[in-house]
């Protein structure tokens, strides 16, 4: 279709000239098209950048041309006309694409639009207009379905990790350090917990008490009540260097050799 208006015609000319070529290929692309496919195509004002005002319009005119010429009627617009629709709807529906358009025409012959054997500017304008109010709908029930399935899958996710996190957090809170002074036989002693419960000896609650048990064993809390004062402290050292003194003088050595 952008080939068809990059020709040579002048807009005029694809205004006033039937083309059977480019009602064949709006069919063709009109064939499986839905209105998300047709919001996600590339807007108006994009295409303005890429290829132009002129290209645009004539992009346009095309359109409306093969539109005009498939409905059986008497009384249709005439080229002037379509240029006049062609410039209106590039300039009013700027972040819309053009598969909006050729969507919105197609919808209108295949619902069963009656024209009353005329079919005049305002008819294509309102056709044009109830189209983008479906349009409207159509992307607000899309986004309200997308954002229940996300809350949905959330609260799906979020169960999954309710239900592993117990067990995530006591796997997490059994890694036994190897520094731990009785660490093999907290081991051993979880490898007994394991076997009596996968036997049926213990219930899965006294299994979980029992793991409570070493978890709480792990936790080697600092005992600031073992360790002597500042006086005490002084107290020993003084101690310790009488002791040496002592020691030193029944030997006959100098109590500095021994730092006393």
């Amino acid at each position: 279709m952008l080939a068809l208006a990059s020709a040579p015609s002048t807009i005029r000319e694809l205004a006033a000239t039937p083309n059977p070529d480019a009602r064949a290929l709006l069919a063709e692309l009109s064939v499986g098209l839905t209105v998300s496919q047709a919001a996600q195509a590339p807007k108006l004002f994009q295409l303005r950048k890429q290829v132009g005002e002129v290209v645009l319009i004539k992009l346009l005119v095309v359109i409306l041309r093969a539109f005009v010429d498939s409905v059986r009627v008497q009384d249709k617009p005439d080229a002037a006309d379509i240029l006049e629709m062609a410039d209106t709807l590039a300039h009013t529906y700027t972040h819309d694409s053009l598969k909006d358009i050729i969507l919105a025409l197609k919808q209108a012959r295949t619902s069963g639009t009656r024209f009353y054997n005329a079919l005049d500017p305002a008819k294509i304008y309102e056709i044009i207009c109830n189209y983008f109010d479906h349009k409207a709908r159509h992307l607000e029930n899309s986004h309200l379905d997308q954002k229940a399935y996300t809350i949905s899958q959330e609260a799906v996710t979020l169960h999954q990790l309710q239900q592993a996190a117990p067990a995530l957090v006591q796997n997490v809170a059994l890694m036994i350090p190897d520094t731990h002074p009785n660490a093999q036989h907290l081991r051993d002693k979880l490898t007994l917990i394991r076997q009596k419960l996968r036997r049926g000896l213990i219930t899965q609650e006294q299994a979980g008490q029992q793991r409570h048990e070493v978890q709480q064993a792990l936790q080697r809390h600092p005992r600031p009540d073992w360790q002597p004062t500042e006086a005490a402290h002084q107290q020993i050292t003084h101690r310790h260097q009488q002791a040496t003194r002592r020691f030193a003088e029944k030997e006959g050595l100098n109590p500095r050799h021994l730092g006393a």
